[in-house]
């Protein structure tokens, strides 16, 4: 895909989840474009990104409405917000403990709705702005032991078409990014803990089962960088279309 684009040039991107996989990734693509980024995560770590006059690290837990207060009121003009912080949890229903499912729909849903609503009405009074939000391929095919997370993105896929429809009079955008499976991401990192003593033994066999497929390198995967481009058409490309899958995976569900 073309890195130049586009009808709207906007100069200062705020991307949530920066510390690894996909927001790495956009982070990096958007300051090589030429654009000031923002890059937040729960603890930033200097080294992650290329040193930059135009780069900004700053905390921001999304669960946490202190933290997103100080963290926007730090940022100033915001011209694209890009919602990438996210959890994973994978297991069967029946051993997932409920403060885990909680925890998964306190970041993934109410973070990015509380992000959003707080930027907002700086792009309302500009009548300019766009609003990213990066969900999961598994929304268009769903997979076993993903139901909370599955529901935690599709509720985002939701959130995000009805925002889109009350936002368009101020000519601010809401788009989404539905990337595929990325076994290179700390994803499977970050859900373990969740995971611990969550599979009954009913489901130990099943569970195998569908590990040995996710672990199955013979079919495509989406790469950080498939996000990143995707990101950064939403963001640049106003013409572009509500959902834009992220990944040769992604794009053959979104075709099917």
């Amino acid at each position: 895909m073309p890195a130049t684009t586009t009808n709207l040039n906007p100069s200062t991107v705020l991307i949530t989840g920066c510390s690894s996989g996909f927001g790495l990734a956009a982070a990096r693509f958007f300051l090589a474009q030429g654009w000031r980024v923002i890059a937040t995560m729960r603890a930033p770590s200097e080294g992650l990104l290329p040193p930059s006059d135009r780069l900004r690290l700053l905390p921001l837990d999304v669960a946490d409405a202190d933290s997103i207060r100080r963290c926007t009121a730090e940022a100033g003009p915001i011209d694209a917000l890009v919602n990438n912080a996210g959890i994973g949890l994978l297991a069967p229903l029946e051993g997932i403990a409920m403060a885990h499912a909680r925890e998964v729909f306190e970041t993934n849903v109410l973070g990015t709705i509380a992000m959003t609503q707080a930027v907002l009405p700086q792009m309302r009074e500009r009548r300019a702005g766009v609003v990213v939000n990066v969900t999961s391929s598994v929304t268009l095919l769903p997979l076993p032991l993903l139901s909370v997370y599955t529901g935690s993105k599709a509720a985002v896929n939701a959130f995000t078409e009805s925002l889109a429809l009350e936002l368009a009079p101020f000519n601010v955008r809401a788009r989404l990014v539905l990337p595929g499976r990325a076994p290179s991401t700390s994803f499977g990192d970050n859900a373990r803990p969740r995971m611990e003593g969550s599979v009954p033994e009913a489901y130990a066999d099943f569970r195998d089962r569908v590990f040995a497929a996710v672990r199955d390198t013979a079919t495509p995967v989406t790469h950080a960088q498939d996000v990143a481009e995707a990101v950064w058409r939403a963001v640049t490309d106003t013409a572009a279309p509500m959902r834009l899958p992220a990944g040769a995976d992604a794009v053959a569900l979104a075709g099917a």
